[in-house]
């Protein structure tokens, strides 16, 4: 038959399904050599029997011979062990055995008040759990005693105060119940692990841990134990102490204790508790001796058992402690809190000194609570004086003064201040204000908005979709839901991380990419298997990812280098010039500025892949709109105001997005791809003829429906590659392929594959085609449908693996089923999502590329994805190998 009681000390390593977790854990502090009380442990399976048929029969009396061979003096605590910690379960008893009759024993050990403290003790957790008594009769009985002999609630009462409200509290149990308050202690414990049971078992026990995903018929294991009891002659006390700084996962000793004290009393704001350093004691001025002052050989043990218990456990740990006439007990390890920055630490620690291996270090650390290494972030200790809140589009913190258009974020920036852009929604205008701005925040759009995209590239922390905010332009005012107003050039604070606004300059945590971090991020670089790509659509961008370790750009969008002020203009005069021969005019212009974009492009990424998705928005978006703006375009191209509005108005779409954009650009307006083609080779040109790193460029073409329209595409720039070629004696090699973002390219991916070397998914669009969704607008909604269970998760911010999941599976077996050598990748926002990361880990995809800052977050994903995919069990859990073709 399997054990169903076994001796703390005697246990070894114990599975924590049939001990709890907590009597595990004691085990293996004991085989430690960590000074735990010895005790007994109760299995599942034993309690289960005991709930059944009760602890006296269970134990059939062995009890009480052995409680009296302990001897008079000692004491029991009664504590539960579930499985799993979340579960809850009953409180410790503690103080188990002290009668009328054992009270002199126990005095002789502790003196007088403290035998009485103890005695009291018991019977009002016995009566409470036990007899379930209002724990509020026995607060009233110490109010009242401290009344009569004049105590305030940080005084001690004296020994016959403790006798009187001993005595008071037995009859007080004795008139709620209707029996004396039981003088054996094999009783009391008897008694005590039957209401354990008992409450386990109870409806409302039942429904809490199944809320936390307990199975219905999960048992309790229970605990008895030698009481450390924390009062007496000397040093005596209880407390919680931690070894690390929950801020920044440094050594560092925090925590409290209460000197005659027993369990949780230094947390419970009985009396005011002491520090554990004297150091901390000096800086808080606190006149109270602390635990190192009291009893420094406790402390010195803790700081040695803190070193064994990580190693042992495997991770950083705290103890909950009693420490009796100066000796040291550990009752509990307690992992230490640890913020995100604290739990890279401590993991990357733990590794260092082989508690942990690099891959559990990893795995430990959850990608997306890097963004509080990569960006400042409120320090949160600070107070928040919050007026809005939006979705977190892009993370991070900054404060800076409200401004409403991008030339005032340019101006404010000039004058060496920093400037939060505010806006209903941004367009492609307003770039430039926002590389002057510190913040963006806006009224309205979603996670892959304009505003967001354009953030989170920047690293700009942007909330968007604040939509309990009014904009005032006329007053230029924004105005909150409770009436307040902040005119522009207020201070305010935009926090990304958590989609906040608030007013004014809290406290700030400037990011931090040193040390633990870079040392955590070498060891996902050692491991992943999948490449990361960033999005940079500027030589600036492309710095910045590489100073993320990058291995190359994935997506480098060629419209945003037509925003720039000197450009703008001629872009403009492309657009609306009513020849062909006026367009290749304009386009001749900006052939060596596009190009010159492309050598410095190049040359940053030194001989890694750089992926170039040729002119992908529709026209109108390049297009003024206020009547300033006009009239400097008509002087600029010799026309009426009335001629440029009229050209321009014709451009118009009911729904551009679906309209004359991307690769329909380039099958009836050649002559735009054929001169970026011809900035693309004149720039990887000049660059290999330079450096010994080649460039490869790799061309994308977006939005392609149809293999017609790649071949279109690829001819014409096949050709323009063989012109350069000639014309500078050079020989390049590139890559020609797609933008998968439409439903029918991911059906047809079989026959696109026929001229692509390359497919890359722009999920982005895909998701919004695939439900039928605004990119832009689902903000509006998106929070309400989520809430309400519609959707499990924004399928902009987390790749929907049922429908768009299903579509990028479908092409890429349809594509290399065609051509098996052909790669795949993600640019899309997901790209930067851990679970989307997984996912195309499991389809085979070769990289996926994101935003600049959140490439970090990207290569500890593909680590995980590559350590987990590994896993036998996780392999068979697998489901995605079935072919949506046979569906």
């Amino acid at each position: 038959m399997p054990v169903d009681h076994i001796r703390l000390h005697e246990a070894g390593e114990l599975d924590p399904a049939r001990w709890g977790a907590r009597g595990a854990r004691l085990a293996t502090l004991a085989r430690l050599g960590v000074p735990v009380p010895r005790g007994m442990l109760l299995s599942t399976a034993l309690v289960t029997r005991i709930t059944d048929i009760g602890a006296d029969r269970v134990f059939a009396g062995q009890i009480a011979g052995r409680i009296a061979a302990l001897g008079d003096d000692v004491l029991l605590s009664l504590r539960s062990s579930p499985p799993k910690p979340e579960w809850g379960g009953p409180e410790a008893l503690l103080n188990i055995g002290v009668t009328d009759a054992r009270l002199p024993a126990i005095t002789q050990r502790v003196g007088r008040k403290g035998a009485l403290e103890l005695y009291f003790r018991l019977i009002e957790g016995y009566g409470t759990m036990v007899e379930g008594l209002d724990p509020e009769d026995f607060e009233n009985l110490v109010a009242d005693q401290m009344k009569v002999w004049s105590v305030g609630s940080e005084g001690e009462l004296p020994a016959e105060a403790r006798a009187a409200l001993a005595d008071e509290a037995k009859a007080l149990y004795a008139d709620e119940t209707g029996h004396p308050f039981p003088q054996e202690p094999a009783d009391q414990l008897c008694a005590a692990v039957d209401a354990m049971a008992r409450n386990w078992n109870s409806v409302s026990a039942r429904l809490l841990r199944q809320s936390h995903g307990a199975e219905e018929d999960a048992g309790l294991a229970l605990i008895m134990q030698r009481m450390a009891l924390g009062v007496g002659q000397g040093a005596c006390g209880a407390g919680v102490v931690h070894m690390v700084d929950e801020r920044s996962g440094l050594p560092s000793v925090t925590g409290r204790w209460l000197p005659q004290a027993q369990g949780y009393d230094a947390l419970m704001g009985l009396r005011t508790p002491h520090l554990i350093t004297t150091d901390a004691r000096k800086a808080a001025r606190q006149t109270a001796p602390s635990l190192e002052e009291q009893a420094p050989e406790a402390l010195a043990e803790l700081r040695e058992h803190y070193t064994t218990v990580a190693n042992g456990l495997g991770d950083a740990h705290g103890f909950e402690f009693t420490v009796e006439e100066g000796q040291l007990w550990v009752l509990d390890a307690i992992l230490s809190p640890r913020s995100a920055r604290a739990t890279v630490r401590i993991a990357t620690d733990l590794a260092r000194s082989g508690a942990i291996s690099r891959e559990e270090a990893l795995l430990r650390v959850e990608p997306r609570t890097l963004i509080e290494h990569l960006h400042p972030q409120i320090d949160p200790a600070a107070p928040r004086d919050v007026f809005g809140a939006g979705l977190p589009a892009s993370p991070g913190a900054a404060t800076g003064r409200i401004v409403f258009t991008p030339e005032n974020a340019v101006q404010v920036q000039a004058q060496g201040d920093a400037a939060i852009l505010v806006r209903v929604e941004t367009s492609p205008e307003d770039i430039r204000g926002m590389h002057s701005a510190s913040a963006v925040l806006t009224v309205r759009g979603g996670m892959t908005s304009h505003a967001a995209v354009i953030a989170r590239g920047l690293g700009l922390p942007c909330v968007v979709g604040a939509s309990d905010l009014r904009l005032d332009l006329r007053a230029k005012a924004i105005v909150t839901q409770d009436g307040r107003t902040f005119t522009e050039g207020a201070l305010i604070t935009v926090d990304g991380t958590r989609g906040e606004v608030v007013a004014g300059a809290p406290a700030m945590i400037p990011p931090e990419l040193d040390g633990a971090f870079e040392t955590l991020m070498s060891w996902a670089d050692q491991v992943r298997t999948m490449g990361v790509r960033a999005n940079a659509d500027t030589p600036q961008d492309a710095r910045t990812a590489r100073s993320f370790a990058v291995d190359g750009i994935g997506l480098c969008r060629t419209e945003h280098m037509f925003f720039h002020e000197d450009r703008i203009t001629v872009m403009r005069k492309m657009i609306l010039a009513d020849t062909t021969e006026a367009r290749q005019a304009a386009l001749a212009q900006l052939l060596p500025m596009q190009r010159d974009d492309f050598v410095e492009l190049f040359g940053i990424m030194r001989g890694l892949p750089v992926t170039i998705r040729l002119l992908d928005p529709p026209l109108h978006e390049f297009l003024p709109h206020s009547r300033e703006e006009m009239m400097e375009l008509a002087e600029e191209m010799d026309l009426s105001v009335r001629e440029v509005t009229e050209r321009s108005n014709g451009l118009s779409e009911f729904n551009p997005m679906l309209g004359k954009r991307g690769v329909r650009l380039g099958v009836t307006m050649p002559e735009i791809y054929e001169m970026q083609a011809r900035a693309i080779f004149e720039a990887a040109a000049i660059v290999n003829t330079q450096n010994l790193e080649q460039v490869v460029p790799e061309i994308m073409i977006p939005l392609v429906s149809a293999n017609r329209e790649v071949e279109v595409v690829k001819a014409r720039v096949d050709d323009i590659a063989g012109q350069v070629m000639a014309e500078r004696e050079v020989s390049l090699t590139y890559r020609l392929g797609i933008m998968v973002e439409t439903p029918r390219a991911a059906l047809r991916a079989g026959d696109l594959a026929k001229s692509c070397a390359f497919f890359s998914f722009g999920t982005n669009d895909l998701t919004q085609m695939t439900y039928g969704l605004s990119r832009d607008d689902a903000g509006r909604f998106m929070r309400d449908y989520v809430n309400q269970g519609v959707f499990a998760e924004d399928p902009f911010h987390s790749l929907d693996i049922e429908g768009v999941g299903e579509l990028l599976l479908l092409a890429a077996r349809r594509g290399r089923r065609t051509q098996k050598e052909l790669m795949l990748g993600l640019c899309g926002e997901h790209g930067g999502d851990p679970g989307s990361i997984h996912f195309c880990k499991l389809a085979g995809f070769d990289y996926v590329s994101c935003s600049p800052f959140r490439a970090p977050i990207a290569r500890l994903a593909a680590a995980q994805a590559s350590l987990m995919t590994r896993h036998p069990a996780l392999r068979s859990q697998d489901t995605t190998s079935e072919d949506p073709d046979s569906t």
